[in-house]
């Protein structure tokens, strides 16, 4: 598969990874509620063997790079990773393992104590000793100069720096505009960027996409397969878990369905492959459940894809208004 450089960082990352929000979950009807605010215990709905499975098999599928956060899952995400690199570490090399800090599952703490118990937490679930990226997470709603301070996430992320423990560091903010705030700063070498980059949706084209480009952030685009409709098409009676997509959004995914099939290709690849032909975005992470979807993954970011589908793609992208999808 291919890789890229991640921005001014000196990490290069391939060009699809593995998402871990719903890892290890076997039924799509799970994965829909497991965040929900009636939330089941996680292990009830949770197949830790089959989620170390999954990131084995993305990894040998091409995918170079794993993200997570102890918020996944109640820190099961990390440990179903730590506990595939532990039985496999022969493939420990070949992978960047990523994760979030200032957010537990039912816990948010941006302050600098909080987040430094955060990261001890997160090497001992996956078993490292240090990270490459570290990202805030999901900062919304918070005040940028408590988050970015030194007695904040940014400032305990300044002195893991110092002492060695991440090379560099990201936001991750569930929130497009709450993430092109904090990539405008100019402070972070990399940004996970959810809700703003398929081909439905290119919001970050307003303000995360020029401000990545003046400060030469890597981009690293989450939601890429859009729950999962630009992966498999319209399929009548799926949960696509908080979308609600209108008839026209799904007739015209049919559209570029057909046009995949007239070249030979799958969707999932063509969507996968669309979002890091921009030149700052290095790499997408789409959620994986199951080393099938995994591999699945994997497969489509090392396809071959013909120079005339680009094309014939281009009009065809566009960006919908949030109400229609």
């Amino acid at each position: 598969m291919q890789k890229k450089r991640l921005g001014r960082t000196d990490v290069d990352i391939s060009i699809v990874g593995v998402g871990t929000a719903f890892l290890g979950i076997p039924q799509v009807n799970d994965a829909a509620r497991a965040y929900g605010e009636a939330a089941p215990a996680f292990d009830a709905i949770i197949d830790r063997d089959l989620g170390a499975q999954a990131v084995i098999a993305g990894i040998e599928a091409g995918c170079t790079v794993i993200d997570t956060a102890p918020l996944y899952l109640g820190t099961a995400a990390e440990e179903m990773i730590g506990a595939a690199l532990r039985s496999r570490p022969d493939l420990r090399q070949q992978v960047t393992v990523t994760t979030k800090v200032g957010q537990l599952y039912g816990e948010v703490d941006h302050s600098r104590d909080a987040v430094l118990k955060h990261v001890e937490g997160s090497l001992q679930r996956l078993g490292l000793e240090s990270f490459d990226v570290l990202y805030i997470h999901d900062q919304m709603g918070l005040p940028m100069k408590q988050v970015m301070g030194a007695d904040g996430s940014l400032g305990a992320l300044r002195q893991l720096q110092k002492e060695g423990v991440v090379k560099w560091v990201g936001t991750a903010a569930n929130e497009p505009a709450t993430n092109a705030d904090y990539i405008a700063t100019g402070e972070f070498d990399a940004a996970v960027i959810p809700e703003c980059w398929s081909l439905l949706n290119q919001r970050a084209q307003q303000r995360i996409l020029p401000a990545a480009i003046q400060h030469n952030v890597g981009l690293v685009g989450a939601t890429p397969l859009e729950r999962g409709l630009l992966a498999t098409g319209p399929v009548p009676g799926i949960d696509y878990l908080a979308r609600d997509f209108t008839q026209p959004v799904l007739d015209h995914v049919a559209t570029i369905q057909g046009l995949c099939a007239d070249h030979g290709v799958s969707l999932n690849a063509v969507s996968l492959q669309w979002c890091a032909r921009h030149p700052q975005v290095a790499a997408t992470i789409p959620g994986a459940r199951t080393p099938a979807e995994a591999r699945a993954n994997g497969e489509a970011g090392s396809a071959t894809i013909p120079e005339t589908l680009w094309t014939d793609l281009e009009p065809l992208v566009k960006d919908w208004q949030v109400s229609q999808v």
